[in-house]
């Protein structure tokens, strides 16, 4: 695929979708977590910021000192090198003002040079698919997952970078999260969606997308398939400290092409407090769009799965799930979502939810943001990420 030209425009460039009314929303059961939508607003796609194709966006932060989000694209080197976005994001009483992009960084090797494209691919060197991002305590650094370059022999990767995208350290994941032969491992592109951080940057959960293909299949219209798997990792150590299998739902409508995807899988996490993560599932079926749903769990349930090999009924129990918000019931059409933050509590006291969607690079989608009021279980605030989630 050729680059299109790229302007060199700033944000003047960014085509913005008009924001729609928001709808009717139900009543929260009583003591049941809820979400309140707040706003909606969009980039179009083949919008262009500092010399890059903006798209691809798959993971977002808040930096709580300047206020501004950090988006990481997905895009493999194809458009533009591997980079990161700035932005600003205002919540009015009109809803979701128009997002603003403020700068843009390149992603950087360990050898200190821009991540190089599949069109000429740099021996020792992958061509990452960056999925989720989050800020280590101070702002001075940043990690992000790849979902891997599998063709190339390159597994699941997780790195930090410094605020200017070079390179801090990566990390030597498992030898359970790199592809194998024989029908075991990751599947390729269903790895390293999800990344919750805590503030106080000890732990980090590192969620998969998609079953290992030794724990069954992935979810489907007709089944919710195998559990995926949700590990801790010891940053400082980066040592494995527990790992919970998490079931999503089966996909919600099938697919209306004869051809295409039909799937349910995570795309984010998100850590609440010390023991609790929020957990976007977003599912695709080909003809019928996306959906997505989000729950909350507790790390401190279900089965601890780190050492078994393969995940068979009877040999762990699932962590328990509940439901927060199905976005369809909410009355919202929603695009890729696939990063989730927290943004400046309201007056009130109470949590922003932030989401943003990946627009695939397709002029049929749309880089989507929503923000949204979330309320815990017993109607009071959440913590808001504040508090270190452990494992």
């Amino acid at each position: 695929m050729t680059p299109p030209r790229l302007a060199l425009a700033a944000a003047a460039a960014l085509l913005l979708v008009a924001c729609s009314p928001l709808p009717p929303q139900p009543a929260a059961a009583p003591g049941a977590p809820s979400l309140r939508i707040l706003g909606t607003a969009a980039i179009a796609p083949g919008s262009e910021w500092g010399g890059s194709l903006f798209g691809g966006i798959s993971g977002i932060d808040s930096d709580p000192a300047s206020g501004e989000f950090l988006l990481i694209s997905d895009d493999r080197s194809a458009h533009a090198p591997a980079r990161v976005y700035t932005a600003r994001l205002a919540l009015g009483p009109a809803g979701l003002a128009p997002p603003r992009i403020t700068g843009v960084r390149l992603l950087r090797h360990a050898s200190g040079q821009p991540f190089a494209g599949a069109r000429a691919p740099q021996p020792g060197m992958d061509v990452p698919d960056g999925e989720a991002v989050r800020w280590l305590p101070g702002g001075a650094q940043f990690l992000w997952t790849s979902e891997g370059d599998f063709t190339r022999g390159f597994g699941p990767q997780l790195r930090a970078a410094h605020a200017d995208g070079t390179h801090a350290r990566t990390w030597a994941l498992p030898a359970s999260f790199q592809p194998a032969p024989h029908g075991s491992g990751p599947r390729r592109n269903g790895t390293l969606e999800g990344l919750a951080l805590s503030p106080g940057g000890a732990t980090a959960w590192l969620a998969m997308e998609l079953p290992w293909r030794q724990d069954g299949p992935a979810a489907r219209h007709a089944s919710a398939g195998a559990p995926v798997r949700i590990t801790a990792i010891e940053l400082e150590s980066g040592r494995p400290l527990r790992q919970i299998a998490y079931q999503p739902d089966a996909a919600p409508r099938p697919r209306r092409l004869p051809f295409g995807p039909e799937l349910n899988g995570v795309s984010e996490i998100l850590s609440e407090d010390a023991h609790h993560l929020l957990v976007l599932e977003r599912a695709y079926a080909a003809g019928s769009g996306f959906a997505a749903r989000l729950y909350r769990i507790d790390t401190r349930r279900g089965s601890d799965t780190l050492a078994l090999p393969a995940l068979r009924p009877g040999n762990h129990t699932p962590t328990p799930k509940t439901l927060v918000a199905d976005f369809a019931a909410l009355g919202l059409a929603v695009d890729n979502l696939e990063g989730m933050t927290w943004g400046a509590p309201l007056a009130g006291g109470a949590c922003v939810l932030v989401l943003v969607s990946d627009d695939n690079f397709n002029p049929a989608q749309a880089t989507q943001f929503i923000a949204a009021e979330y309320r815990p279980p017993g109607g009071g605030n959440a913590p808001c990420g504040t508090t270190e989630a452990s494992p």
